[in-house]
């Protein structure tokens, strides 16, 4: 089985999609497979998909759900396995589970390959933090469940999933710089920090790589210009430390030049 979550939902039983055209069985199924392997309760799932206005029967509801995916599940099997849809999709104690030997999803892969390269970034190897991270963001395809409607369970999924893509972004960024890629990193920094207007780390990492690039002067309107933000959006002026960083820019601090690239150096 194939399970993705890191962009449109992808569930293949032995390379065919399971993925129902239906709001709320792929929804059930998102549910399922964000938690592959481990048994979602039937009132979790009723909570994902109806919130406080469930039906009369929601249970019942949910097992004509779960009898859909299994028809989609047993067309898409091998006739000469062993395995049924049953047991594919299983009922346990108090709900159901995905349940295919050696299935892994890939926001699995990711969390492994974002937990090694931050761990090689702490460790000061930022090329292993780089490679590693790189790969990890390489695994999404959009934003994670775009084509789901998504209740209260599978939105807190999507936003730690973004909070953790956003955490290797920076982590990969940050090993770059590091390894001297300030000028190769300028587009990108230039498209994110135009994306994410109010995000001080991105901002913070544009200011270092054009300083690096002896651009002291576009560092500064990176700053203005972030700042403006700010003040515009939130009542603000920026945090302290990309004051600091501010300063140091005009100052020319030695800093700058160091192997440490980060806000956290300021």
């Amino acid at each position: 089985m194939d399970i993705g979550i890191l962009g449109p939902l992808v569930v293949r039983v032995d390379g065919t999609s399971v993925v129902p055209s239906a709001a709320k069985p792929r929804q059930v199924l998102a549910l399922l497979a964000a938690n592959a392997g481990q048994q979602t309760s039937t009132e979790t799932i009723a909570q994902e998909l109806w919130g406080s206005s469930p039906p009369s029967n929601p249970s019942g509801v949910v097992q004509t759900y779960v009898k859909q995916l299994r028809r989609a599940i047993a067309a898409a099997l091998d006739p000469a396995g062993s395995r049924s849809a049953k047991d594919v999709l299983r009922r346990g104690h108090h709900g159901y589970l995905l349940d295919m030997p050696g299935t892994a999803t890939d926001a699995h892969e990711f969390d492994r390959l974002a937990t090694r390269g931050l761990r090689a970034l702490v460790e000061g190897d930022g090329a292993e933090a780089s490679r590693a991270l790189e790969q990890a963001l390489g695994l999404w395809r959009g934003p994670a469940l775009a084509d789901v409607r998504t209740g209260s369970g599978l939105e807190v999924e999507a936003q730690c999933l973004e909070e953790a893509r956003r955490a290797a972004l920076d982590g990969r960024i940050t090993a770059d710089l590091q390894l001297g890629r300030h000028a190769q990193l300028i587009g990108e920094l230039t498209m994110l920090t135009a994306r994410f207007p109010l995000q001080e780390s991105l901002h913070a990492q544009l200011m270092v790589a054009l300083y690096r690039c002896g651009r002291s002067s576009q560092a500064l309107h990176v700053y203005q210009r972030m700042r403006a933000a700010h003040i515009e959006e939130l009542g603000i002026e920026p945090s302290h430390r990309l004051r600091k960083l501010h300063r140091a820019v005009l100052e020319a601090d030695p800093m700058l030049d160091s192997p440490v690239p980060s806000l956290a150096a300021f």
